[in-house]
């Protein structure tokens, strides 16, 4: 992704080959700032605020802070305490627990003298594996908006979409956007609707400002219009990320979701997952046990923005004696799920279909 022509991941390691650098995502879409992390204080911090944010990149970050905190102590109980410090900070996105399984067994049975450059290295490598591995859900993603536009003969392919799973969730590309630059890169002329994702707003804040700076035509939306634009035929398909998807294809992505694959299958639309592999739990079967994060109330009763002379402020939009409740993420079944796009190919949203992609978590396989 470029920033005024310049190309960024959106965690990278600084020259000194210890620091990391990351994007403020908190900051966006009003100013673009980097922020530095040295320690596991400053990795659970930039996840739990949500400076950075989508399921590949909070792993991404919590493999790079492993390995910051392995700088101040390589022992055992520095790897136990820095890996359970991470995996509290967001319960809900699986490919936490994910990074932090790959980090410890890079760096568990390795001397302490060597686990901090073996922790830097996985770390490296899972960011680097996150990269081709959205570019290659772009790649299966792109199959399916080039046969919608030549089912409509060329014309625009309006596509809709929830919260952020692009560039900006991921270390690059993204998941459920990736597929829209590779088609618009390919000359495909497509067109987004962003919902707004309230109460952070990411889709306002982020998508809607990434799909800018690549050039993307796009149209912001409130929330609750979705379902309106499907109905007048203006929605040729969906397609959204996940945070976590079980074993049988239960989808559990940014609240909200859910309500829109209803409108989907309600108007014959269809409805698409995109996921890396880091984003299936195969230990669930049921989506109703997923667990699902409930954060600070203050994201629902204020709103932050830019005030007319350029300052950014927070404003309260509730009754300050109302009670509010914050609840990050809904859970989709799958059987409102058309179908996953994963880097593997696309597959239906099932057990079965899951399995053909990964054959290697059949049971009575070694997962």
């Amino acid at each position: 992704m470029n920033i005024d022509g310049k190309h960024y991941r959106t965690i990278w390691l600084e020259e000194d080959g210890e620091t990391v650098g990351i994007i403020d995502q908190t900051k966006l879409p009003h100013r673009f700032e980097t922020v530095q992390l040295r320690t596991l204080d400053d990795a659970a911090h930039a996840i739990k605020s949500m400076q950075v944010r989508g399921a590949p990149l909070i792993g991404a970050t919590a493999a790079y802070g492993v390995a910051l905190a392995l700088r101040a102590n390589p022992s055992d109980e520095g790897l136990d305490h820095a890996c359970e410090r991470l995996a509290a900070t967001r319960p809900t996105a699986i490919n936490l627990r994910w990074a932090l399984d790959e980090m410890q067994k890079a760096v568990r049975n390795q001397p302490r003298e060597a686990r901090v450059a073996a922790a830097y290295a996985r770390a490296a490598q899972i960011c680097d594996e996150d990269v081709e591995t959205n570019r290659k859900i772009g790649e299966h993603g792109l199959g399916i908006i080039r046969a919608h536009a030549e089912k409509k003969g060329g014309k625009r392919v309006n596509i809709l979409t929830h919260c952020n799973a692009g560039w900006l969730a991921c270390v690059d590309w993204g998941t459920a956007l990736a597929p829209i630059y590779r088609a618009y890169d390919e000359g495909i002329d497509v067109h987004v609707w962003v919902d707004e994702t309230r109460p952070r707003n990411q889709g306002a804040s982020l998508t809607a400002f990434e799909l800018g700076a690549h050039g993307v035509p796009h149209t912001l939306i409130a929330d609750n219009t979705g379902g309106h634009l499907m109905q007048k035929k203006k929605v040729d398909l969906c397609i959204v990320g996940t945070d976590r998807t079980t074993a049988t294809g239960d989808v559990a992505n940014k609240i909200g979701t859910y309500l829109k694959a209803l409108a989907a299958r309600d108007n014959d639309i269809p409805f698409f997952v995109a996921l890396p592999y880091s984003t299936i739990d195969w230990s669930l079967d049921a989506g109703s046990t997923i667990p699902i994060e409930e954060r600070d109330a203050s994201e629902v009763t204020h709103v932050s923005g830019r005030l007319p002379d350029g300052s950014i402020a927070s404003v309260l939009i509730a009754p300050e004696a109302s009670p509010a409740a914050n609840f990050g993420f809904d859970v989709t079944p799958a059987r409102l799920v058309t179908g996953f796009i994963t880097e593997r190919g696309v597959t239906p949203a099932t057990r079965d279909g899951l399995i053909t992609l990964y054959p290697e978590h059949r049971k009575g396989q070694a997962a």
